[in-house]
Order: structure tokens, then sequence, then C-alpha cells
């Protein structure tokens, strides 16, 4: 049973012996360290001065982690990949994704070691990639081998979180990574880009980043999805409203690097490979074009063998609603 199957498995276990989450005055949501501007209202609170909540705000170093946490009852809402939420629909796990908070670019690559020989795509055979399964960065490794018509079992991947991914590169012990940031600006110092998910994309597999609700608790809690929406848009308007004068604030650069550990000098950089939906692009993004990006990423994690089925239909896994909602209600 590979680590797909496993994780799906342990997490639809779980959820089946735990109990609907009630509305409730304390909330926990899982983040992880990928860069965007609303890391800036999660430093200043505006979540819980919008939703009057306190939140319990846990950090998570890969969206499998996220999804077994969020099965437990554990989470309510968490910020996960595309992939992964591909892979726990594929198998039923009842979440929806609310908000896409990020479409990626350059964000997440694939990054080679100075001195490993690796100069060219074909160089990689044999090479060891790190990389944190059930992650967009494995299915964009996975799709780039594709492209590049190499075969995955000629390469030496292996299952590393973030934190590991940066010792295993300072001790020399792999060739090659595909990850994100803090990790990533770690893995750049002493090696090169061979692609980013920018790249990928444009090869036919573009990857996201959303924050994904129980449904159990989006329908006892409406009104907590809705605000927490609308914060995080406020804050994405903020940054493309003036993306220059946003990376120019060091107060802004700041916050971000205190939640997610990222290099000061990376930030504009990661802030300029993705895209940060706003508000009236949602509208039209969270319908045919995610229910579409998880059905072909589902698809592919089939052919590629890491699951073993696939929905007929991945529209129930996303919802425009809280957005709409969202669009009429003022946050702070």
């Amino acid at each position: 049973m590979n680590i797909y199957r496993r994780f799906i498995v342990a997490a639809l276990t779980v959820l089946a012996f735990s109990g609907p989450t009630l509305a409730a005055e304390t909330v926990t949501i899982a983040y992880q360290t990928g860069v965007d501007p609303a890391k800036v209202a999660q430093a200043d609170g505006l979540y819980e001065k919008a939703t009057g909540a306190t939140i319990n705000w846990r950090k998570f170093d890969a969206g499998a982690e996220v999804l077994t946490a969020i099965a437990s009852g554990d989470v309510q809402i968490g910020y996960v990949g595309s992939s992964p939420i591909a892979a726990a629909a594929s198998k039923g796990l009842p979440v929806i994704t609310f908000l896409v908070a990020a479409q990626l670019g350059g964000s997440e690559a694939l990054v080679v070691r100075n001195g490993s020989k690796i100069a060219k795509p074909e160089d990689l055979i044999g090479k060891k990639i790190a990389v944190p399964f059930v992650s967009t960065g494995h299915y964009s490794l996975l799709a780039a081998l594709k492209h590049w018509k190499l075969d995955p079992s000629k390469v030496q991947i292996i299952n590393l979180r973030p934190p590991e991914i940066t010792a295993a590169w300072q001790r020399g012990d792999i060739d090659a990574t595909y990850v994100w940031d803090p990790a990533l600006g770690k893995a750049k110092e002493s090696g090169k880009v061979l692609a980013t998910s920018a790249d990928v994309g444009k090869w036919g597999a573009p990857t996201f980043d959303g924050w994904i609700v129980r449904r159990d608790f989006a329908e006892k809690n409406p009104d907590f999805v809705t605000k927490f929406a609308r914060v995080t848009l406020d804050a994405y308007a903020a940054y493309r409203t003036n993306p220059k004068a946003w990376v120019g604030n060091a107060d802004n650069l700041d916050k971000v690097v205190r939640v997610t550990g990222a290099k000061k000098e990376d930030i504009a950089g990661l802030l300029e490979g993705n895209v940060f939906p706003l508000a009236r692009e949602h509208s039209q993004l969270l319908g045919k074009p995610t229910v579409k990006a998880l059905a072909d990423t589902a698809g592919f994690l089939k052919e590629q063998g890491k699951v073993d089925s696939v929905q007929s239909d991945y529209a129930p896994f996303v919802s425009s609603a809280y957005i709409t909602t969202a669009s009429t209600v003022a946050a702070r």
C-alpha cells in the first residue's frame, strides 16, 4: 500500500470515529509556511477580530498532516495543496474547498544541488530527489518527469518533510528537492532551479493551494467561514492594489517572516511567483476551473498509481457560497 493510500485509509478511519464539530468560541486552523499576503492578517490578529473567536493557529509542514488533523476533528479549517485535496476527495473525505489561496508559480520549485552533476532533466536518473509525499510538490515532480519522458522508477524519490529536506540538503544526503519556502530558499543558496510550478503548469499540470473546511463545521458555522474568507480576500486586495508598495513596507515583510520563517529578501519574488485571486475572480474560479483541476489531478494520481479510484464529480468538494457571501460582508 503506497503512502497516498495509507494516508487516506488512516484519515477516513479517524473520521469515522470523530463526531461533528459543534459551534464553538475556539477554532483550530492549520496553516503552512508558504508566503502570501494573508500572513500579515494572521500576524495582526485580524481573523480573530473579524470572527470574534479564539483561534488556535497550528503550523504544519505538509498537506498530508493537515488532512489527517482535519479528519480527526482536531482541526476545522486548513491550508492544503491541490494534490492532497484531490487525493482526499477521491476517497470521499467530507471537506469543502472554499477559497483558492494561491495559483502556484515560482513559490514551489525543483532545485538541484551544485556539484550534483545535474545540468539537464536526463541527469536526474539515478539521483536522490526529496519531496513531501501527498503534496503539490510531489504531484508537480511526477508531472515534470512525465513531461521530460523520464520513468519515475529510474529516479530515487524520497519522502521527507520540509525541515527534514533542509537537514538532508545541508548534510549532502540528497541531490535535488521539489519544495516550498523556507526550505526552498535554503536549497537555492547552494543549488539552481531546474523547473518551477509555473513551468509545470504550462506543461499541463497547474497546481494551487486552497483553504478547506470540514463539511460539518461549515454547516454549523457558516458565518465564521464567510468572515475568514473576507479577511483573506481583503489581505489579497491590499497586496494586489499596489504590490510594490506592499513589499516596500518593512512591517509587512517582518510579519511574513515571523509567521513563515521565509528569508526577508526572498518574499517579493515568492509573491510575484503566485497569483492571489480576488473576490470577483473567485466567482468563476470556484466553479468549473477548480472542479476540473481536482478531477485532472485525481486522474493523474490514479494513472501514477497513487490513488485507487476517482470520483465521477468533484463539484461536491468545492463551494463558492462563502466567497459570494463574503463579498457583501465587512470583515472589520
